[in-house]
């Protein structure tokens, strides 16, 4: 099963904008932009509070009604300290895959939307098809954010939304939320021959990582359990330690990075009050009995909720019959599926490629995943059209 030369033509294209989510994406989207607009598509920009970043919104068809939204993202992970064997931001086509960064998260997807786009316009479409393109997915969802804002108070907005991050092309309904937080312990310095008259902030840092490990063991444990994904139950992780100065300074400053990725049924508030809790009673009142300025203080880094969409859902439904399959999966990995679902805009996950080969050096996707992508699309374009 071959792609045609148009989606692979869009794919090295975008693949060469080097839209690491440090950069700035204008170049690529103001590619789509008129790529878009040479098709009599108009599309609208919203931009972050830099002016140096944009989410892309446009439709096709009648805009008396509600139609489906393709999303996807624009930045890029970086690919710093990975060792390629060719360029990342050049596609390689080696054997029957396509080598760079992006091709599987989630580029390949993008550019067989855009090879789409051709026929979608010269066609008249009894439905519309939106099209979603954000900005710093890969940093914690934060540029659909802006995005959703003008959406939501649209007169009419999508009824469904199709994401395409890579699932294999099968259709994901449902996948867990992220919350992670950074904790600053602050203690007080001594000389460590008077360790006792200081309060060790990276030994009451490792306190609360204990603390976090048994949350983690309680829920591998005893759940609560969803075994339509590959990790079953809620997991918590400490990725980042920073504390003390030298070993004869007893340290009076440690900081740590932690996650909840929890399944939807669970409340991230209620998982974060409860390591703060521990810290605060257990912990916070000894280390404030040797100075009253010690303790905790807890920084929001990043968070998404999960996704959870009904199997009866109108957008499941549809998905199901466009990859011609009738079974769905649940994933591991976020998306802004969930923050799209929290506009009333029912969400799934459908992409070419694996997310085993995202973000790693070599990223790549199989030929065979972006001609599956092509005949979803070509489906779709069929249902969509008077």
């Amino acid at each position: 099963m071959a792609p045609r030369p148009q989606s692979l033509d869009l794919i090295r294209r975008l693949i060469a904008f080097d839209t690491t989510s440090r950069n700035s994406n204008l170049e690529l989207i103001d590619f789509l932009r008129n790529y878009l607009g040479d098709h009599g598509v108009k599309s609208e920009l919203i931009f972050d509070i830099t002016g140096k970043k944009a989410n892309l919104y446009a439709t096709i068809g009648p805009d008396d009604r509600a139609g489906y939204a393709l999303s996807g993202h624009t930045d890029v992970v970086p690919i710093d300290g990975q060792d390629w064997s060719s360029d990342p931001w050049t596609v390689k086509e080696e054997g029957d895959r396509l080598f760079g960064r992006g091709t599987s998260d989630m580029k390949g997807f993008l550019g067989v939307v855009l090879a789409a786009v051709p026929e979608l316009a010269k066609r008249k479409l009894s439905t519309p098809v939106h099209f979603l393109f954000s900005y710093d997915e890969e940093v914690g969802c934060l540029g659909v954010r802006r995005a959703l804002e003008v959406i939501k108070e649209l007169p009419i907005k999508p009824k469904g939304c199709v994401i395409g991050e890579p699932t294999s092309m099968k259709v994901a309904i449902a996948h867990k939320g992220k919350t992670s937080l950074r904790c600053h312990v602050h203690g007080l310095e001594c000389h460590s021959s008077l360790a006792p008259k200081g309060v060790n902030a990276v030994e009451y840092a490792a306190e609360v990582i204990s603390y976090l490990k048994r949350m983690g063991r309680k829920f591998a444990a005893q759940g609560p359990f969803d075994h339509d994904y590959d990790v079953p139950h809620t997991t918590v992780h400490t990725g980042i330690v920073k504390g003390g100065t030298a070993l004869n300074i007893v340290p009076k400053d440690c900081s740590f990075d932690f996650e909840f990725r929890y399944l939807p049924m669970q409340n991230p508030a209620d998982l974060v009050a409860d390591v703060k809790r521990f810290a605060d009673e257990e912990l916070a009142k000894e280390m404030r009995a040797i100075n009253g300025e010690c303790g905790f203080t807890w920084q929001p880094i990043s968070a998404f909720p999960g996704l959870d969409t009904a199997e009866d859902a109108e957008i499941t439904v549809l998905a199901k019959a466009l990859t011609q399959a009738n079974d769905t999966i649940k994933i591991a990995f976020g998306t802004e599926g969930g923050l799209i679902q929290q506009i009333d805009i029912p969400t799934v996950i459908c992409g070419p490629g694996s997310i085993e080969q995202a973000h790693k050096p070599n990223e790549w996707v199989t030929l065979e995943q972006i001609a599956l992508c092509e005949a979803f699309l070509e489906r779709l374009t069929a249902r969509v059209s008077a």
